[in-house]
């Protein structure tokens, strides 16, 4: 059984920027028990003759070739914008 005593609630709420109620840290602590526990179980698991890998199965690259395609024209590309100038699309000022 994992001691989950030795782990800071609070800690691990302020990496995941959260402000946790007491009862949230209360809550959320027995969840995180439990999560551990599978952890451990996952730890009793045996494989010593199983080679690491990033995947249960062969990954090939499935990308299509590479090439050029005829693209928008400015029209197609702006025909659904709420507002248009100059062939642009005019968005709201985000900078000051």
């Amino acid at each position: 059984m994992t001691n989950t005593s030795s782990i800071d609630i609070e800690y691990v709420a302020n990496l995941a920027r959260l402000d946790l109620t007491e009862n949230e840290k209360k809550k959320f602590s027995a969840q995180l028990e439990e999560v551990l526990k599978y952890f451990e179980r996952i730890n009793e698991v045996d494989v010593t003759d199983v080679e690491p890998m990033a995947h249960a199965f062969p990954v090939f690259n499935v990308w299509d070739e590479d090439r050029a395609e005829e693209g928008f024209t400015v029209e197609e590309a702006l025909k659904n914008a709420p507002a248009k100038r100059d062939d642009q699309i005019v968005v709201p000022k985000v900078v000051e």
